[in-house]
């Protein structure tokens, strides 16, 4: 019998600092709720708004794996590695940070906000060296299709990162409806909507809201409105 946790929009974690308008899906910096920890290996989903030019100053991380979505806008970022990269909307950004990583990252824009997903998850092994990549998504594949984004394998579609997830991306027009197969057993699927409203496994989901499913092989998908699009993140429900 599967289960669900239900996140609506206006449930998630705020911080407003002024240049950085952040929304957390779960507990992150000055937000924490117990209930809120992770789902599985998903440890943080920030939606972050950032002012044209601002941004994050350079700060480290270790033994984790980030990945970062624009949704709108481009972010400009210089890491440790010697990586200077602007990343626009339309591609995604990995970093294994392993053994650790120092990077920035700021709004490539003076006069445009920046919008951008922010997403963590523990990995399946630690103190590996760092890596660094990007790429350009293909947006035509993903009409009425989850296109796969992200996976463990570095010769699949998307990028690659040290955990056994894969994430897909989709935008889908009015009434589309799909199942989505859950790619490995033991894995769960936290569905973030970014636009519209879609009906999951029954339970109706609009902007910003996500639903994390575990204790299942697949998942029924509906969109209620034209231009609906929903990320989908595949991953392990134990923590190595």
């Amino acid at each position: 019998m599967s289960q669900f946790i239900l996140h609506k929009e206006n449930t998630r974690g705020h911080a407003n600092h002024g240049w950085l308008n952040a929304h957390h899906s779960f507990s992150f910096a000055n937000y924490y709720n117990p209930e809120r920890m992770h789902f599985g290996v998903l440890r943080v989903l920030n939606d972050d708004l950032i002012d044209g030019g601002m941004g994050f100053g350079t700060h480290p991380h270790d033994n984790m794996e980030i990945i970062t979505i624009p949704l709108a806008g481009a972010i400009a970022h210089k890491d440790s590695m010697g990586n200077s990269a602007v990343i626009k909307s339309g591609e995604i950004q990995v970093m294994s940070a392993g053994t650790g990583v120092s990077h920035s990252e700021y709004n490539a824009l003076a006069d445009e906000q920046l919008n951008l997903l922010q997403i963590w998850l523990f990995p399946n092994k630690k103190n590996v060296t760092p890596r660094y990549d990007q790429q350009t998504l293909n947006v035509e594949a993903m009409h009425n299709n989850f296109q796969q984004i992200l996976s463990p394998n570095a010769d699949d579609a998307g990028v690659w990162i040290q955990q056994d997830a894969w994430f897909s991306l989709g935008k889908f027009d009015e009434g589309f409806e799909t199942e989505y197969k859950i790619k490995k057993p033991g894995n769960g699927v936290y569905a973030f909507v970014i636009s519209g409203e879609v009906t999951i496994n029954g339970q109706t989901l609009s902007k910003r809201d996500g639903l994390g499913i575990w204790d299942a092989d697949a998942i029924s998908f509906k969109a209620n409105t034209a231009n609906a699009e929903v990320l989908l993140m595949d991953v392990p429900m134990e923590i190595n």
